[in-house]
């Protein structure tokens, strides 16, 4: 029997592009998650906020899949009053409900869309599904404050999700010891990469492509905000003290101090005398991205908090070894010693060394790009789609948790 699922992702749409604003991590999840369920045969009606003018009700994005944008609030909202227009979104959801018929499952995406999609599941008494992606106290612990508005609100869709979906074992862990998830409503599925478009190459081609030359190429990839600390990828670079090695930061500010962050990492640039080895890069199209991965000898992933880590596993199906912090989903995914390297003190200067041991023995190097795109073969979005349609199943079978 063909699912209908309908996916909620409030925040940010699966048709804007990663790296730009609140755009990153997330939208490729929703985009390939939705694009492997439809492929899968469940049809999926992806739930996001107008965020312009001039969107359409509706853009059929492939068969099985549309997008709807639900009219919540002005279009040009920060993402710190989002909350206030959950119920607003909730209300277009289920009008939308009304006029296509009810799905069998709603699978939230983050915690504004878990609060919409509580509400949803107890409007029409369909099961929930809860993805967080990030979690408050998770990133609280880690350094970056978060609401207790925001911890208590995911408290409750947890205590009202019929299944929490978990990136990787870490993210369950922090699910049970942070929020007190139930244990046997949490289920696995690890995100994928689409290996048509992430896989190895020639990197002298991917290099001139992007207007480098010989030498060492490092990479960060990701949002400008405190919680990447891309500052730290700087610092390691000034560290290296090779004059015959590039680094390239490829994304844009994003968030409350987004401007502010992207404004210390230009300065602390030309304090480090930098400027002609550090090229800040604008946010790129997803699937130009592995142009940028194949250039690089070393990706740097320095994040504070990761619930699993898209980059790291792009880049290792890119045959790019990873040198990141041990964080979250980054354990899953970065194979330590064998794949790259995690950075226990997740310093500067132990991203420099690690960095070090990598470009300065091209041997290893290799052998670990060989290692890394072998074991990213083993995450694909057909694999979480089978483990998805498992679980919404499942869903649909049980009693339906009542938090009443």
């Amino acid at each position: 029997m063909t699912l209908r699922a309908a996916i909620l992702s409030l925040h940010t749409s699966p048709l804007s592009q990663p790296g730009v604003g609140d755009s990153g991590g997330m939208n490729v999840y929703v985009r390939e998650m939705a694009a492997a369920l439809a492929h899968a045969g469940t049809e999926c009606r992806v739930y996001v906020r107008r965020w312009r003018d001039d969107l359409p009700p509706e853009v059929a994005v492939e068969p099985g899949v549309v997008v709807v944008h639900v009219d919540a609030g002005p279009v040009e909202l920060d993402k710190g009053r989002l909350a206030g227009v959950a119920d607003e979104f909730a209300d277009g959801v289920l009008a939308d409900f009304q006029r296509c018929g009810r799905p069998d499952v709603i699978h939230a995406n983050y915690w504004l869309s878990g609060v919409a999609g509580h509400r949803v599941k107890h409007a029409v008494d369909v099961p929930l599904v809860a993805t967080f992606h990030t979690l408050a106290r998770v990133k609280s612990a880690a350094g970056d404050a978060e609401s207790e508005r925001r911890a208590q609100a995911e408290a409750e869709v947890i205590g009202c999700a019929d299944v929490i979906v978990s990136s990787c074992e870490p993210e369950a862990q922090q699910l049970q010891h942070y929020y007190g998830a139930p244990p046997d409503r949490i289920e696995l599925a690890a995100p994928g990469v689409e290996h048509a478009l992430f896989s190895p190459g020639d990197q002298a081609g991917a290099r001139a492509a992007v207007g480098l030359g010989q030498g060492p190429v490092l990479l960060f990839v990701g949002r400008i905000q405190p919680l990447k600390r891309p500052l730290v990828a700087v610092e390691a670079m000034g560290l290296l003290a090779r004059k015959d090695a590039r680094l390239l930061v490829v994304g844009g500010p994003s968030g409350a101090d987004g401007e502010a962050e992207h404004k210390r990492l230009e300065d602390r640039i030309c304090a480090l005398g930098l400027a002609d080895q550090v090229t800040l890069v604008p946010p790129r199209p997803h699937h130009l991205l592995s142009t940028y991965y194949r250039a690089a000898d070393v990706v740097l992933v320095p994040s504070r908090s990761e619930s699993f880590g898209l980059v790291a596993l792009e880049a290792a199906a890119c045959g790019t070894p990873v040198v990141a912090a041990p964080v979250g989903g980054l354990r899953s995914v970065v194979d330590h010693g064998r794949t790259g390297f995690l950075v226990e003190d997740a310093t500067p200067e132990g991203f420099a060394a690690q960095t070090a041991a990598l470009i300065d023995n091209p041997l290893l190097c290799a052998e670990m790009a060989m290692d890394a795109s072998q074991r990213a073969r083993s995450f694909s979005w057909a694999a979480m789609a089978r483990a998805l349609g498992e679980s919404y199943r499942r869903a649909r079978s049980r009693v339906p948790v009542d938090c009443s």
